[in-house]
């Protein structure tokens, strides 16, 4: 990839135009680089602080997301806001954002593949078969006995 520096040592990297009558399964992605308003991009000073600023608070995002992980919350969603956030001003955040839209559109598109998806039909029905014959297994065994005491 071919970048080249705008002077305040973001990197800019240019994108291809398209001729009006050439169509692309791809929607356009947005050009990389900072979203800052352009007051802020005037000045070294306030600039550096808004990216400070923001990545704080999308630091501050993620680490909530992945306390979700093991705590009750979206977890996964979390962190992809926070990511989202870092995105709005960090070239690498925009690349991972990116990647990781390709690689879910990959997968949803080979989760619908007729093949896959039997597949994966099958292994669940076999999965919540065996989980049955477990549990009835268990009730056989011990039968169904709560964890409280009930005098009536």
């Amino acid at each position: 990839m071919h970048a080249e520096s705008d002077g305040r040592g973001d990197v800019v990297v240019p994108t291809a135009e398209k001729s009006a009558g050439e169509l692309t399964a791809e929607p356009a992605e947005r050009e990389l680089g900072s979203r800052a308003p352009g007051f802020i991009k005037s000045s070294k000073t306030l600039h550096v602080s808004w990216q400070v600023g923001v990545f704080v608070v999308g630091l501050a995002v993620v680490v909530a997301g992945v306390a979700m992980l093991v705590l009750p919350g979206p977890g996964w969603l979390v962190i992809f806001g926070g990511m989202a956030i870092w995105a709005t001003e960090f070239v690498w955040a925009q690349l991972v954002l990116r990647w990781t839209r390709r690689k879910v559109t990959e997968a949803a598109q080979k989760a619908l593949d007729p093949k896959v998806r039997r597949r994966n039909i099958i292994l669940t029905t076999v999965g919540l078969v065996i989980i049955a014959v477990l549990v009835g297994i268990y009730l056989w065994e011990f039968g169904l006995t709560m964890p409280w005491k009930i005098d009536e």
